[in-house]
């Protein structure tokens, strides 16, 4: 198969900025997904009603002419909010963030712990949950962060609120693909195309490599092919979320850099060279395009998107300014490109 068209995807989670960084990412995002779920962790963060409408208003104000492109909106969940504002949001947003306290960047307004209340009220709404699956204690050790979160923290959520919706993003682990595959209908998971392209040998070895340092981290290979055989798995639990997450190179370059892959110029495209190595690009369009509009209860994209097999170089950089920007996986060569081309779709 050289030439395919799916129906138009959407990116469950990516980090867009603000100011003239979104003016460079945004298009990007645009050219390859319909919708998106917009990470709220600005500094300040989208923690208020109005700065939820505020941000939204910026994002549409910087789509680019004659797109159709729809941010889905996320509130920044604090110690602050209150169940009436859960109330109020819940025709404006798609679902609130919880980042644990210290967790990634701009983590430092996140929770402190379990709000009864909020939760409760998020489940009486039918607003999703979404979590940084990571705990903060620096006694444990970072690998097994996401894991000792499960234990400690989502499995008790899940107990006091079965009926709440939550996604844990970016998962990075076998054991999380196994949690979530046997957790009820309710929990799903976002896995992203670097977690799936590389493991912590590519961070570590041979130098380390600041562009493909992110949080959660890069694990295991055997949490890599976890990964992979889930995406490829056709279960409706996993689906896409590219969690782009740009940083200027002089943030990423120093001696304590900043935690974030950027592969919004390219994630659709890893995304197809993933399952294309492994002879399952007719499993693509479920997992990117259906299964989390599904779960968020969103109807399915009418738009149409096509890629050829033409080989694409991810840039060395891009320009914010007179400040750069690395992509992830710089200058390497992709097989699979955006096509201009349009042809019919095709049937599998």
């Amino acid at each position: 198969m050289n030439q395919i068209t799916i129906r138009k995807p959407d990116d469950f989670h990516v980090h867009i900025r603000d100011g003239d960084m979104m003016k460079l990412l945004l298009p990007q995002l645009v050219k390859r997904y319909r919708r998106a779920i917009i990470m709220p962790n600005l500094k300040p963060p989208v923690s208020t009603i109005d700065e939820v409408k505020k941000y939204k208003k910026r994002i549409l104000s910087n789509i680019p002419a004659n797109s159709q492109f729809e941010p889905l909106m996320v509130l920044y969940l604090t110690d602050s909010i209150s169940k009436k504002d859960i109330k109020n949001a819940k025709d404006i947003i798609h679902a609130v963030k919880m980042y644990p306290l210290g967790a990634t960047t701009n983590s430092d307004l996140g929770v402190t712990g379990i709000n009864n209340d909020v939760l409760g009220e998020m489940e009486k709404q039918r607003i999703p949950l979404l979590v940084h699956g990571e705990v903060t204690n620096k006694e444990i050790d970072i690998f097994d962060r996401e894991k000792v979160f499960i234990d400690k923290i989502l499995k008790e959520i899940i107990r006091r609120f079965p009926e709440l919706k939550i996604v844990m993003e970016h998962i990075t682990t076998e054991e999380s693909v196994l949690f979530i595959k046997d957790s009820s209908k309710n929990i799903a998971a976002t896995i992203t195309p670097h977690h799936l392209v590389c493991n912590r040998n590519d961070l570590l070895s041979s130098g380390i490599k600041p562009h493909y340092y992110c949080l959660p981290l890069l694990k295991r290979k055997k949490d890599q092919d976890a990964l992979i055989k889930a995406v490829l798995s056709g279960n409706p639990k996993f689906f896409g979320g590219s969690d782009s997450a740009p940083h200027l190179k002089e943030y990423k370059e120093n001696d304590c850099g900043c935690a974030g892959c950027y592969n919004g110029s390219a994630s659709l495209e890893l995304y197809f060279e993933v399952f294309d190595k492994y002879n399952a690009i007719d499993k693509i369009e479920p997992f990117l395009s259906e299964y989390g509009a599904k779960f968020y209860g969103l109807p399915l994209n009418k738009e149409t998107i096509s890629l050829e097999k033409k080989s694409f170089f991810i840039p060395l950089k891009y320009y914010v300014g007179k400040n750069e920007i690395t992509p992830f996986m710089a200058g390497e060569k992709l097989k699979w490109s955006i096509s201009k081309l349009i042809k019919k779709k095709h049937h599998y």
